[in-house]
C-alpha cells in the first residue's frame, strides 16, 4: 500500500505545480491584452515590471541568505558587463517587443506565433553547439513552420505590424535562451539559481529599454491623464495598482517555473506547456471573442505536432547520452520568463541545500 500512496502523492503534487505555473503563465497573458486596451505605454509597463522583480528578487535573496546563512552570489563588474549584458539585452528586447505587439495583435494570434520562437532556439543551440545536429529537426522546422502559414493564412484579424514585432522577439528570444544557457552553464559565475540570475538581469535590462522608452513613449506617458497629468488620485491609485499586479504575475510565473521543474522535470513543463498554448487559444476565443477557422486550427494542430516531435526527441537522445546536460525551453510566455534548469524525472539528485532553499 505504500507505492500507491506514494505515487498518489507525487501525481498530486504535480498537477498542483501544473495549475500553480498556468495561473501565471495564462493569467498574464490576458493581463497583457487587457491592460493594453486602456493603458498604451507597454514599454514603461514593462520597466515598471522590471523594477518590481528586480525588488522581489532583491527580498527573496535578503530570505534565503538569512534563513539558510550563505552569503548569496555578487558578481563582479567586469563579468557583470562583459556576461550578463548580452543576455540583458537580448531578453529586454523580447519582452519589450512581445508586449508592444498587444496593441495590435490578438491573443490567439500571438500565442501562436510566439510558438515559433522553438526555430530560432534550435538555429541558435546549433550555432553555439548546444544542440546536436539531427535529420529529423528537419522535419520539426518544417511542422513549425508549417503550421504558422497555415494560421496566418487569410485571417481576418491578422495584423502584420504586430505580427513582425511577435516574430522579431521571437528571433531574439532564440538568441535570449542560447545565451541563457550558456551563462546558468558557467558554475563559475554562481547563477544556477534562477532568483539570483533574475537579480542580475534586471538593472541592465532596465537600461536596456529606457532610451527605447524615452525616445518612443517619453513625451506622450508625460502629457497622458493615465499618470502625470491625473486629476484625481482615484485613478492614479489604479493604475499603479495594475502595474503592480503584473510585475507580481511577471515573478510568480518564473517561480513557478523553476518550482515544476526542480520537483518534476523539465518534460513535465514541456508538456504542461504544449497543453497551456491549447487552454490559452481555447480562452481567448471563448472570452475574448478571437475568431478562428478551421484552417487556423489545423495549423496550430500541425505546430503543436512539430512541438510535441521536438520534446519526444529531446527526451529520446537524452536518455541516451552518458551525461546529463541542461535543455533550452522550447518556448516561453509573454512577459519574464526565466532560464530553467531542465532534467528528465532520473535528474532527482538535485542539490540538498538548494532544494531546502526552495522549500523554505
Amino acid at each position: 500500500m505504500v507505492i500507491p500512496v506514494q505515487f498518489l502523492c507525487r501525481a498530486l503534487r504535480t498537477v498542483g505545480l501544473v495549475l500553480f505555473y498556468y495561473v501565471f503563465s495564462i493569467g498574464i497573458t490576458f493581463y497583457n491584452k487587457w491592460l493594453m486596451k486602456g493603458f498604451h505605454f507597454p514599454l514603461f509597463m514593462t520597466l515598471v515590471h522590471l523594477t518590481i522583480i528586480f525588488c522581489l528578487s532583491a527580498f527573496t535573496r535578503y530570505a534565503l541568505q538569512c534563513c539558510s546563512g550563505k552569503q548569496r552570489v555578487m558578481l563582479g563588474w567586469s563579468d557583470y558587463i562583459y556576461k550578463v549584458a548580452p543576455t540583458a539585452l537580448a531578453t529586454v528586447l523580447d519582452i519589450g517587443l512581445s508586449n508592444w505587439s498587444f496593441l495590435f495583435i490578438t491573443i490567439s494570434l500571438y500565442t501562436m506565433t510566439k510558438s515559433s520562437a522553438v526555430l530560432f532556439i534550435l538555429l541558435f543551440s546549433l550555432v553555439f553547439k548546444l544542440e546536436e545536429s539531427n535529420p529529423f529537426l528537419i522535419v520539426v522546422v518544417l511542422l513549425i513552420s508549417g503550421g504558422l502559414f497555415m494560421f496566418t493564412y487569410e485571417s481576418t484579424q491578422f495584423n502584420l505590424e504586430g505580427f513582425v514585432m511577435v516574430l522579431l522577439a521571437s528571433f531574439i528570444g532564440g538568441i535570449r535562451w542560447t545565451l541563457t544557457q550558456v551563462l546558468m552553464q558557467k558554475a563559475e559565475l554562481g547563477l544556477q539559481n534562477p532568483i539570483d540570475t533574475m537579480y542580475h538581469l534586471q538593472p541592465l535590462m532596465f537600461l536596456g529599454l529606457f532610451p527605447l522608452f524615452l525616445y518612443n513613449e517619453g513625451l506622450s506617458l508625460c502629457t497622458s491623464e493615465k499618470l502625470f497629468r491625473v486629476s484625481e488620485l482615484a485613478p492614479l491609485l489604479y493604475s499603479l495598482s495594475t502595474l503592480a499586479l503584473g510585475g507580481a504575475l511577471a515573478f510568480g510565473l518564473g517561480f513557478s517555473e523553476f518550482l515544476l521543474v526542480s520537483r518534476t522535470s523539465s518534460l513535465t513543463l514541456s508538456i504542461a506547456g504544449i497543453f497551456k498554448e491549447v487552454c490559452t487559444l481555447l480562452l481567448a476565443a471563448e472570452f475574448l471573442g478571437d475568431k478562428m477557422t478551421l484552417l487556423n486550427w489545423l495549423g496550430f494542430i500541425v505546430c503543436l505536432l512539430g512541438i510535441s516531435l521536438h520534446v519526444g526527441l529531446k527526451t529520446y537522445y537524452s536518455k541516451g547520452k552518458a551525461h546529463l546536460v541542461r535543455q533550452l525551453p522550447c518556448k516561453e510566455g509573454p512577459d519574464i520568463e526565466l532560464p530553467l534548469l531542465h532534467r528528465e524525472e532520473e535528474e532527482e539528485m538535485y542539490d540538498e541545500d538548494e532544494e531546502q532553499e526552495i522549500l523554505h
